[in-house]
Protein backbone atom coordinates (compact mmCIF):
# COMPACT_ATOMS: atom_id res chain seq x y z
CA UNK A 1 0.00 0.00 0.00
CA UNK A 2 0.96 3.44 -0.51
CA UNK A 3 1.82 5.31 2.53
CA UNK A 4 0.20 9.22 2.18
CA UNK A 5 -0.64 10.26 5.85
CA UNK A 6 1.37 7.31 8.10
CA UNK A 7 4.83 6.16 8.14
CA UNK A 8 6.90 3.76 9.80
CA UNK A 9 10.40 1.89 10.19
CA UNK A 10 12.15 -0.63 12.18
CA UNK A 11 14.87 -0.52 13.65
CA UNK A 12 16.27 -3.46 15.32
CA UNK A 13 13.16 -5.39 16.64
CA UNK A 14 11.42 -2.10 17.18
CA UNK A 15 8.99 -1.46 15.00
CA UNK A 16 7.79 2.69 15.26
CA UNK A 17 4.59 3.94 13.53
CA UNK A 18 3.38 7.71 12.90
CA UNK A 19 0.62 9.49 12.76
CA UNK A 20 2.01 11.31 9.46
CA UNK A 21 -0.57 14.59 8.59
CA UNK A 22 1.64 17.30 10.34
CA UNK A 23 0.00 20.17 9.07
CA UNK A 24 -3.29 18.80 10.11
CA UNK A 25 -2.31 18.21 13.52
CA UNK A 26 -2.10 14.08 12.92
CA UNK A 27 -6.09 14.38 12.45
CA UNK A 28 -7.82 10.89 11.60
CA UNK A 29 -9.00 10.10 8.13
CA UNK A 30 -10.60 7.27 6.23
CA UNK A 31 -7.27 6.78 4.39
CA UNK A 32 -5.44 7.12 8.08
CA UNK A 33 -7.53 3.97 9.10
CA UNK A 34 -7.28 2.19 6.71
CA UNK A 35 -3.18 2.89 6.46
CA UNK A 36 -2.99 1.97 9.66
CA UNK A 37 -4.92 -1.53 9.71
CA UNK A 38 -2.83 -2.27 6.76
CA UNK A 39 0.88 -1.28 8.62
CA UNK A 40 0.17 -3.10 11.67
CA UNK A 41 -1.06 -6.58 10.31
CA UNK A 42 1.63 -6.00 7.90
CA UNK A 43 4.18 -5.42 10.85
CA UNK A 44 2.61 -8.05 12.93
CA UNK A 45 3.99 -10.66 10.35
CA UNK A 46 7.17 -9.96 10.07
CA UNK A 47 9.19 -11.69 12.18
CA UNK A 48 11.87 -9.20 13.16
CA UNK A 49 9.75 -6.89 15.20
CA UNK A 50 9.28 -7.51 18.17
CA UNK A 51 7.15 -4.24 19.38
CA UNK A 52 6.00 -1.01 18.33
CA UNK A 53 6.03 2.36 19.02
CA UNK A 54 2.99 4.22 17.88
CA UNK A 55 3.21 7.91 18.23
CA UNK A 56 2.55 11.36 15.77
CA UNK A 57 4.86 13.29 13.56
CA UNK A 58 5.77 16.39 15.18
CA UNK A 59 4.46 17.87 17.81
CA UNK A 60 1.02 16.02 17.58
CA UNK A 61 -0.25 12.42 18.68
CA UNK A 62 -3.23 12.65 16.50
CA UNK A 63 -6.15 15.64 17.44
CA UNK A 64 -9.07 13.33 16.56
CA UNK A 65 -11.31 13.03 13.47
CA UNK A 66 -10.80 15.79 10.51
CA UNK A 67 -13.06 18.69 10.90
CA UNK A 68 -13.46 18.19 6.80
CA UNK A 69 -14.74 14.85 7.78
CA UNK A 70 -17.29 16.26 10.59
CA UNK A 71 -18.66 18.45 8.48
CA UNK A 72 -19.58 15.65 6.11
CA UNK A 73 -21.89 14.01 8.54
CA UNK A 74 -23.65 16.94 9.28
CA UNK A 75 -24.56 17.35 5.24
CA UNK A 76 -25.39 13.44 4.74
CA UNK A 77 -28.01 11.35 4.67
CA UNK A 78 -25.72 7.97 4.89
CA UNK A 79 -25.24 6.27 7.74
CA UNK A 80 -22.64 6.22 9.63
CA UNK A 81 -21.60 3.08 10.11
CA UNK A 82 -22.04 2.43 6.32
CA UNK A 83 -19.42 4.63 6.36
CA UNK A 84 -16.65 3.07 8.21
CA UNK A 85 -17.02 -0.39 7.67
CA UNK A 86 -14.06 -2.38 7.36
CA UNK A 87 -14.76 -5.22 5.79
CA UNK A 88 -12.70 -4.46 2.75
CA UNK A 89 -9.52 -3.47 4.95
CA UNK A 90 -6.87 -5.14 6.48
CA UNK A 91 -7.90 -7.17 9.48
CA UNK A 92 -5.10 -7.09 12.33
CA UNK A 93 -5.24 -9.36 15.06
CA UNK A 94 -8.03 -11.69 14.03
CA UNK A 95 -8.52 -15.51 14.54
CA UNK A 96 -7.46 -14.90 18.44
CA UNK A 97 -10.53 -14.00 20.61
CA UNK A 98 -13.84 -13.48 19.16
CA UNK A 99 -14.11 -10.40 21.00
CA UNK A 100 -10.93 -9.16 19.32
CA UNK A 101 -12.60 -8.91 15.74
CA UNK A 102 -13.80 -5.74 16.37
CA UNK A 103 -12.47 -2.11 15.55
CA UNK A 104 -9.44 -1.09 17.73
CA UNK A 105 -9.92 -4.40 19.73
CA UNK A 106 -7.94 -5.77 17.22
CA UNK A 107 -4.83 -4.36 18.96
CA UNK A 108 -5.24 -7.02 21.72
CA UNK A 109 -5.06 -9.74 19.21
CA UNK A 110 -1.54 -8.62 17.27
CA UNK A 111 1.36 -10.98 18.50
CA UNK A 112 3.64 -7.68 19.07
CA UNK A 113 2.84 -5.58 22.19
CA UNK A 114 2.38 -1.66 20.96
CA UNK A 115 3.31 1.12 23.05
CA UNK A 116 1.46 4.38 22.65
CA UNK A 117 3.80 7.01 23.07
CA UNK A 118 1.27 10.49 23.48
CA UNK A 119 3.90 12.94 22.07
CA UNK A 120 1.28 15.99 21.90
CA UNK A 121 -2.12 16.22 21.47
CA UNK A 122 -4.38 13.18 21.67
CA UNK A 123 -8.27 13.73 21.25
CA UNK A 124 -11.31 12.09 20.34
CA UNK A 125 -10.99 8.27 18.18
CA UNK A 126 -6.90 8.83 19.53
CA UNK A 127 -8.16 8.77 22.49
CA UNK A 128 -9.62 5.26 22.20
CA UNK A 129 -6.33 4.38 20.29
CA UNK A 130 -4.34 4.85 22.68
CA UNK A 131 -6.58 3.10 25.46
CA UNK A 132 -6.46 -0.56 23.21
CA UNK A 133 -2.27 -0.13 23.33
CA UNK A 134 -0.93 -2.05 25.46
CA UNK A 135 1.02 0.53 27.28
CA UNK A 136 1.32 4.32 27.12
CA UNK A 137 3.56 7.09 27.85
CA UNK A 138 3.28 10.50 27.47
CA UNK A 139 5.67 14.02 27.32
CA UNK A 140 4.60 16.27 30.16
CA UNK A 141 1.94 19.24 29.87
CA UNK A 142 0.12 16.78 26.60
CA UNK A 143 -3.27 17.40 26.61
CA UNK A 144 -5.69 14.80 26.11
CA UNK A 145 -10.04 14.84 25.88
CA UNK A 146 -12.50 12.60 24.44
CA UNK A 147 -13.75 15.63 22.49
CA UNK A 148 -17.82 13.36 22.03
CA UNK A 149 -19.58 14.99 24.29
CA UNK A 150 -18.83 18.96 22.93
CA UNK A 151 -19.66 17.59 19.67
CA UNK A 152 -23.25 15.92 20.74
CA UNK A 153 -21.84 12.85 20.07
CA UNK A 154 -21.68 9.34 22.49
CA UNK A 155 -18.85 7.89 24.08
CA UNK A 156 -16.98 6.07 21.27
CA UNK A 157 -15.26 2.82 20.39
CA UNK A 158 -15.32 1.17 23.40
CA UNK A 159 -14.02 3.91 25.43
CA UNK A 160 -16.96 3.61 28.07
CA UNK A 161 -15.66 -0.01 28.00
CA UNK A 162 -12.07 0.24 28.28
CA UNK A 163 -11.54 3.04 30.26
CA UNK A 164 -13.25 2.57 33.45
CA UNK A 165 -10.93 -0.92 33.55
CA UNK A 166 -7.70 1.62 33.54
CA UNK A 167 -8.80 4.30 35.54
CA UNK A 168 -11.65 3.40 37.62
CA UNK A 169 -15.02 4.16 37.19
CA UNK A 170 -15.15 7.40 38.71
CA UNK A 171 -12.42 9.04 36.76
CA UNK A 172 -13.86 7.55 33.31
CA UNK A 173 -17.16 9.28 34.36
CA UNK A 174 -15.61 12.14 34.66
CA UNK A 175 -13.29 12.32 31.27
CA UNK A 176 -16.42 10.75 29.33
CA UNK A 177 -18.98 12.95 30.36
CA UNK A 178 -17.46 16.33 30.65
CA UNK A 179 -15.27 15.79 27.47
CA UNK A 180 -12.94 18.16 29.18
CA UNK A 181 -9.20 18.52 28.10
CA UNK A 182 -7.00 16.60 30.26
CA UNK A 183 -3.55 17.07 31.30
CA UNK A 184 -0.91 13.93 30.80
CA UNK A 185 0.03 15.03 34.69
CA UNK A 186 -3.49 14.02 35.68
CA UNK A 187 -3.61 11.28 33.47
CA UNK A 188 -0.86 9.83 35.54
CA UNK A 189 -2.45 10.35 38.82
CA UNK A 190 -5.00 8.36 36.98
CA UNK A 191 -3.08 5.35 36.45
CA UNK A 192 -3.66 5.82 32.54
CA UNK A 193 -0.38 6.15 31.83
CA UNK A 194 2.65 3.97 32.93
CA UNK A 195 5.47 6.72 32.65
CA UNK A 196 5.10 10.70 32.29
CA UNK A 197 8.26 12.32 30.90
CA UNK A 198 10.24 15.61 29.34
CA UNK A 199 9.27 16.76 25.88
CA UNK A 200 12.92 16.90 25.56
CA UNK A 201 14.00 13.09 25.05
CA UNK A 202 10.56 12.03 25.29
CA UNK A 203 11.08 9.43 22.90
CA UNK A 204 14.07 7.94 23.36
CA UNK A 205 12.75 7.36 27.37
CA UNK A 206 9.98 5.16 25.52
CA UNK A 207 12.54 3.45 22.98
CA UNK A 208 14.23 2.49 26.45
CA UNK A 209 11.09 0.15 27.37
CA UNK A 210 10.86 -0.86 23.45
CA UNK A 211 14.40 -1.82 23.46
CA UNK A 212 14.22 -3.46 26.60
CA UNK A 213 11.67 -5.79 25.29
CA UNK A 214 13.27 -6.41 22.25
CA UNK A 215 16.33 -7.15 23.80
CA UNK A 216 15.64 -9.45 26.51
CA UNK A 217 11.89 -10.56 26.84
CA UNK A 218 10.97 -13.77 24.94
CA UNK A 219 8.60 -13.07 22.23
CA UNK A 220 6.44 -16.43 22.57
CA UNK A 221 6.13 -15.23 26.11
CA UNK A 222 4.96 -11.57 25.45
CA UNK A 223 2.67 -12.77 23.08
CA UNK A 224 1.32 -15.46 25.23
CA UNK A 225 0.92 -13.14 28.18
CA UNK A 226 -0.81 -10.32 26.30
CA UNK A 227 -3.66 -12.64 24.87
CA UNK A 228 -4.21 -14.25 28.47
CA UNK A 229 -4.15 -10.91 29.77
CA UNK A 230 -7.10 -9.58 27.73
CA UNK A 231 -8.67 -13.08 27.56
CA UNK A 232 -9.01 -13.07 31.03
CA UNK A 233 -10.45 -9.59 31.86
CA UNK A 234 -13.26 -10.54 29.39
CA UNK A 235 -13.53 -14.30 31.12
CA UNK A 236 -14.01 -13.27 34.66
CA UNK A 237 -13.30 -16.84 35.92
CA UNK A 238 -9.78 -17.05 38.19
CA UNK A 239 -9.73 -20.55 38.24
CA UNK A 240 -9.99 -20.85 34.60
CA UNK A 241 -6.60 -18.20 34.16
CA UNK A 242 -5.02 -20.54 36.41
CA UNK A 243 -5.75 -23.64 34.49
CA UNK A 244 -5.09 -22.18 31.12
CA UNK A 245 -1.67 -21.18 32.47
CA UNK A 246 -0.60 -24.12 33.60
CA UNK A 247 -1.56 -25.74 30.55
CA UNK A 248 0.57 -22.69 28.26
CA UNK A 249 3.14 -23.65 30.81
CA UNK A 250 3.26 -27.44 29.66
CA UNK A 251 3.28 -26.57 26.24
CA UNK A 252 5.65 -23.58 26.34
CA UNK A 253 8.18 -25.48 28.51
CA UNK A 254 8.87 -27.60 25.47
CA UNK A 255 9.90 -24.75 22.90
CA UNK A 256 13.57 -23.46 22.90
CA UNK A 257 13.09 -20.28 24.52
CA UNK A 258 12.43 -21.57 27.81
CA UNK A 259 15.74 -23.88 27.25
CA UNK A 260 17.24 -20.62 26.09
CA UNK A 261 16.06 -18.30 29.21
CA UNK A 262 17.29 -21.01 31.97
CA UNK A 263 20.41 -20.84 30.52
CA UNK A 264 20.94 -17.34 30.10
CA UNK A 265 19.36 -16.99 33.83
CA UNK A 266 22.14 -19.65 34.97
CA UNK A 267 24.94 -17.81 33.08
CA UNK A 268 24.02 -14.73 34.43
CA UNK A 269 23.81 -12.85 30.74
CA UNK A 270 21.11 -11.65 28.39
CA UNK A 271 18.80 -13.75 26.53
CA UNK A 272 19.45 -14.88 22.61
CA UNK A 273 15.75 -15.18 22.17
CA UNK A 274 15.11 -16.61 18.25
CA UNK A 275 12.27 -13.79 16.21
CA UNK A 276 8.76 -14.38 17.02
CA UNK A 277 6.59 -16.42 14.79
Amino acid sequence: MELKVTKYEIDDGVATVWFHRPGRGNSWTSRMNAEYRWLMDTIDRDPRVRVVVLTGSGDQFCVGADAKALEFYTETEKDYADTVDPAALAQPGTGVHEEFEHDLVWHWGLRVPVIAAINGACAGIAAAIASFCDLRYAAEGIKFTTSTPRLGLPSEYGLSWVLPRIVGTTNAADILFTGRVVRSEELMRMGFLNGLYPREGFLDEVYRTARMIADQVSPAAITSAKRQLYADLLSHSVGGAIEHSKDLIGVMMRQPDFKEGVAAYAEKRRPRFAPGA
